[in-house]
């Protein structure tokens, strides 16, 4: 069973420790079966963040790997109740930590950004996406990552998705669009069990892949939706009287007096 850290104004809500959390992601076939699986759907919904600047918040680093190379920054943000670790391993750490809900980020800098064991382990969920939404430039984009209701991954402490609120598609959307997102795609993922044993660590490939095929079937453990900073005309009583007083030049000519 994997430590929790905090306490929340809701039912199963908590932090978990970042050491456990390492240890699961890096140190286990579990942990590196379900990196491998949530990262591929990441790759899928986006192949290239060249030029962009990428941040990963909660616990996301095993997502981020790919996009190390060819962004024009990357950083992991860590929440202080769960804690900090150095990343990525062998290279300039690009890890920091921060408060749930004030990032070290400027207003619009965020191109992409990766939440992962941060949204259904908040005790803040609402303030974090209004964080989230402050951080994304305009027309940039974030997927969550949250344990799926309606996988057996949410059922099982032996995990990080068994922490935390689980999420159905709807729910998800509904708590986005409350905050300014528009959602756009969505995946599921972790169709394999949570399980330690070897005859599914063996086969936990095939039934990703059968998975992939029949997901409206065969729920995943894991849910994914990807959303987009939606930006506002303006749309105040100045711009009204704008629109009320055409420009001059618009206007019929007066007709001239004969000479």
């Amino acid at each position: 069973m994997l430590k929790q850290v905090g306490a929340s104004d809701w039912a199963g809500a908590m932090h978990l420790d970042v050491k456990d959390l390492r240890n699961f992601y890096y140190r286990s076939a579990l942990g590196r079966a379900a990196q491998k699986a949530v990262r591929d759907q990441l790759l899928l919904l986006w192949p290239d963040t060249a030029g962009q600047t990428v941040a990963g918040f909660g616990f996301a680093v095993p997502l981020l790997r790919p996009y190390l190379a060819d962004s024009r920054r990357l950083v992991g943000l860590m929440p202080a109740p769960q804690g900090v670790m150095a990343w990525p391993a062998g290279l300039p750490n690009v890890s920091v930590l921060c408060e749930e809900t004030a990032w070290p980020i400027e207003t619009g800098h965020i191109d992409r950004l990766v939440v992962m064991h941060g949204l259904e382990t908040s005790e803040r969920p609402s303030d974090l996406l209004v964080e989230a939404y402050r951080a994304l430039g305009p027309g940039g984009r974030a997927i969550f990552v949250v344990p799926h209701r309606s996988g057996l991954w949410s059922r099982s402490d032996r995990t990080p998705f068994g922490y935390g609120r689980p999420y159905s598609t709807g729910q998800l959307e509904t708590q986005l669009r409350a905050h300014g997102f528009s959602p756009e795609r969505h995946r599921t993922t972790l169709y394999q069990p949570p399980s330690n044993k070897r005859f599914w660590r063996k086969t936990g490939a095939m039934w990703e892949g059968l998975g992939n095929i029949v997901s409206p079937v065969l729920a995943g453990g894991v849910l994914m939706v990807e959303a987009s900073k939606r930006v506002h005309a303006p749309n105040g009583p100045r711009l009204r009287e704008t629109v009320r007083r055409p420009l001059g030049v618009l206007s019929p000519k007066p007709e001239q007096a004969p000479t």
